[in-house]
Order: C-alpha cells, then structure tokens, then sequence
C-alpha cells in the first residue's frame, strides 16, 4: 500500500485522491459537503501569502482551506500505486 499524507502536506502543484477524513463531527460533515469524500482528485494550487489557508482544486472549483482542516484528510499522492 503507498504512503498516505495528510492534505495539508501534499506540496504545491501535486494531485492526490481522498483516502479518509479522521476527523469526527461538524468538521467532517463541511469536508464531506464540499465534495471530499473517498477517491475525490485534489489538486493543491497555492497558499496565501501569510501562509495559510491553501487553495486547492476540487471537482473543479478552487476552495481554500486552512491547516487546521486539511490536516483532518488522508490521502494519496496520484501516480502512486
């Protein structure tokens, strides 16, 4: 099985798919609502200039998210197997 990251540590311009979201509660059902369930493709775009939140594309529109979430969301970098 390849490694997984959290998404919040997937680098700038890299893709990767949704494997699991740890987290419980509210935070899990707003991840959820956006679209991030299993197999959804991640593309992370850019960080602001204060560092956080990250914009990442999914399913084709741009959200930003802040560490504090993102770090909730396991997934696997595309292209490995």
């Amino acid at each position: 099985m390849s490694k997984l990251i959290t998404l919040n540590n997937l680098p700038l311009g890299e893709k990767g798919r949704v494997f699991k979201i740890t987290d419980k509660g509210t935070t899990r059902r707003r991840l959820l609502d956006l679209g991030l369930v299993k197999n959804t493709l991640v593309k992370s775009l850019h960080v602001s200039p204060a560092g956080d939140p990250t914009a990442y594309e999914i399913r084709g529109a741009v959200i930003a998210l802040r560490e504090e979430e993102s770090q909730y969301i396991l997934i696997k970098i595309e292209g490995e197997e």
